[in-house]
């Protein structure tokens, strides 16, 4: 959940209102969360309700920044898609579906993990110019030492390619969206959320960690080669972002490696990534399943649809029941 820029971000005092939603709303899942584990089930079902619907209206304040900004058609597209979703869950709490207060718990969880690295500078500054680093390796394995230095957000963490040697002439610089944490919030909550055995919750947090680190690092590497070195100016792609996305065609490269090309595969990743977890913690299909059933209106049993050997060890109510015959945790 990205902090909306301060050149488009309407502001509270001097707090930008994304930020005051984004709080508001994981303030209130926790709470709830709370409230939850303390047997009051029916506040928590219509806490979370509301934070759900702040949580929408979040996500709709950050469409001027990915249409306008960043260019990406995905995340324009999932941040509209984000409101009437968060209200129908909402409304589905308040009306009673109780078992949406496991995914609303994974969404506090994961709230817990990323607004502190975006709010707090030094935990934000290590992460960003950590990334830098570990790109710049990454690309001097590949024949390229191009230094770091300060980007345009004050962190060390921009590419300090000469733009009299390169093809398009500009660089990219690491901001926290491109350090994953996202993605590795996203996999914390769900996997934090639901209740499994710790050794295996902690084997698959770390499996989904690592891969995660490991493509982002390939990523950035990628986008930040395909930008300078113009892999991308080919004619009929600079068209396209001349003529419909409104930019100079120097871009080309980086919004075709970035927009398109990248966060394509970042979804093809996430879905992988997914797979393997729950096939080491089964758990997690719970909530997946209420997702699906936000996005459809029907109901799934994805245990069954996957296999036998992937039946979870507790039920909603969290009963513990055997893994599979011959399955062990």
């Amino acid at each position: 959940m990205p902090a909306l820029p301060a050149t488009t971000a309407t502001t509270i005092g001097s707090v930008p209102l994304g930020d005051v939603l984004a709080w508001t709303a994981i303030g209130a899942f926790v709470v709830a969360m709370v409230l939850e584990w303390r047997d009051a089930v029916d506040p928590a079902r219509y806490l979370a309700a509301g934070a759900w619907v702040v949580f929408g209206v979040f996500w709709l304040t950050m469409v001027p920044h990915y249409y306008l900004e960043v260019k990406s058609p995905i995340e324009t597209l999932l941040a509209l898609a984000a409101l009437p979703l968060c209200v129908y869950a909402g409304y589905l709490l308040a009306t009673g579906r109780e078992s949406l207060l496991l995914l609303s718990k994974a969404v506090a969880l994961m709230g817990l993990i990323y607004l502190p690295v975006e709010t707090i500078p030094v935990v934000k500054t290590w992460l960003i110019e950590t990334t830098a680093a570990q790109t710049h390796f990454g690309m001097e394995l590949l024949g390229y030492s191009p230094g770091i230095e300060e980007g345009a957000n004050g962190y060390q963490s921009r590419f300090g390619f000469d733009p009299d040697e390169t093809v398009t002439g500009r660089t990219i610089y690491i901001i926290t969206a491109c350090t994953g944490i996202g993605s590795m919030a996203i996999f914390g909550g769900l996997i934090g959320a639901v209740k499994a055995p710790l050794k295996r919750k902690a084997t698959a947090f770390a499996l989904a960690i690592g891969v995660i680190w490991f493509l982002n690092l390939l990523r950035n590497v990628f986008v930040g080669l395909a930008s300078p070195w113009g892999w991308f100016q080919q004619d009929f792609l600079i068209y396209i972002v001349t003529e419909y996305m409104g930019e100079p065609a120097s871009r080309t490269s980086y919004l075709v490696a970035h927009n398109f090309i990248a966060q394509s595969l970042s979804v093809v990743a996430l879905l992988g990534i997914t797979y393997l977890v729950i096939r080491i913690l089964p758990e997690v299909l719970e909530p997946l399943e209420d997702v699906l059933y936000i996005l459809t209106g029907t109901e799934y049993d994805l245990a069954a649809a996957l296999g036998d050997d992937l039946q979870p060890t507790g039920g909603r109510d969290g009963a513990s029941t055997p893994r599979s015959e011959t399955g062990d945790d």
